[in-house]
């Protein structure tokens, strides 16, 4: 397992204004689109959920979907850890079927 720590220089938001990314209601659809092909999109979470970031869309998630994952998930201890192995375990699951599909 591979984890960058320096992955908000590779975001698909990095050239994006701030302030479009907390937002509220209708715009935060808008927000979540520029993350959907982001390729650190993962890190991204893990990193909101980690530190417990009560605003702005992170990693393709707003602050209400983050908080209902955190209740439904109280005993993880490190969204990195588990993101990541999820992650790892898709690309591996993928390269053995052939399919050519990357999950961020």
């Amino acid at each position: 397992m591979i984890i960058d720590t320096d992955w908000a220089a590779q975001a698909a938001c990095r050239a994006t204004d701030p302030d479009s990314l907390f937002v509220q209601g209708a715009a935060q659809n808008r927000a979540k689109a520029i993350c959907v092909g982001c390729i650190v999109r993962t890190e991204c979470l893990a990193d909101a959920l980690d530190n417990r970031v009560e605003f702005g869309v992170w990693g393709g998630m707003t602050e209400r979907e983050r908080r209902a994952l955190l209740r439904r998930r109280p005993h993880v201890t490190s969204w990195r850890h588990l993101l990541q192995t999820a992650q790892d375990e898709y690309e591996r699951q993928r390269i053995l079927t052939g399919t050519s599909e990357r999950v961020s």
